[in-house]
């Protein structure tokens, strides 16, 4: 990379258990040894308070897995930004170009192969399943572009869609939410719930605890239980981020 053509400077901001932005510009690469010709960094991880582990992963050409992602009792979600590889789950093959993804339930395990001459840009998500007596998750695979979106909280200026059903067998979802200009959240949310959010296209300005920090394209999010969250898209263009939420289960005490 060479040296710096300015003062250094970053727009990350971490709060360690809290929340963090990690933009694409301070990212540094990650050796998994299950990964070959890949450019990897991990995004989100316990080790900043998230309970769960998030990649972006850019599958150069010929590039893939060596060993599988699996581990008893993890779950994974594969999702592409660009371009298109094959994602293998349980022996199965899928071709997901972008906007496709690939949900793998626990224990199962997923291989990654780019067969193409053009890079492959993934976001990869693993979590500890949270067993529900009597129920189970399933695979899961489709195209975001083939999701009909809706209205967002009635509103008709934010847009939702959801990617995995809403049954008791997954504890977890993925969104997307898209903002028109103009458009924002009805009101600042206060929630258990955690998310992480990448942001797929446009720019805004997102609340973050009792800070408002300008966002775009690649950001990165993370924030934890109870922290107050809200967005407003400011630029000309669409804002639409794809963004993790845990469901369908108590709070364990």
């Amino acid at each position: 990379m060479g040296y710096p053509n300015d003062v250094l400077s970053t727009r990350a901001v971490i709060k360690h258990g809290r929340y963090a932005l990690i933009p694409p510009e301070g990212r540094v690469q990650n050796v998994l040894p299950n990964l070959e010709k890949c450019n990897t960094s991990i995004i989100a991880s316990p080790q900043l308070g998230a309970q769960f582990a998030l990649y972006t992963i850019e599958v150069l050409p010929g590039g893939g897995t060596t060993r599988q992602f699996r581990e008893e009792g993890i779950e994974t979600f594969v999702f592409c930004i660009s371009g298109q590889g094959k994602v293998t789950v349980h022996g199965k093959e899928y071709e997901i170009t972008d906007g496709g993804f690939v949900f793998a339930p626990e224990s199962y395990g997923v291989d990654l192969a780019n067969q193409n001459n053009k890079p492959w840009k993934l976001l990869v998500y693993k979590q500890r399943y949270r067993v529900l007596s009597g129920y189970q998750a399933r695979v899961i695979v489709g195209n975001i572009n083939d999701i009909p979106d809706e209205a967002y909280d009635n509103m008709e200026n934010v847009r939702i869609k959801n990617l995995l059903p809403s049954e008791l067998g997954f504890d977890v979802n993925f969104h997307t939410l898209s903002f028109y200009p103009g458009g924002c959240h009805p009101f600042v949310e206060t929630h258990v719930q955690e998310h992480g959010l990448y942001f797929l296209e446009g720019e805004g300005m997102y609340l973050i605890d009792d800070k408002w920090i300008p966002v775009k394209t690649e950001d990165f999010i993370w924030f934890g239980p109870y922290v107050p969250q809200a967005f407003y898209g400011t630029g000309r263009t669409n804002a639409t981020y794809i963004y993790t939420k845990d469901c369908n289960r108590d709070v364990i005490l």
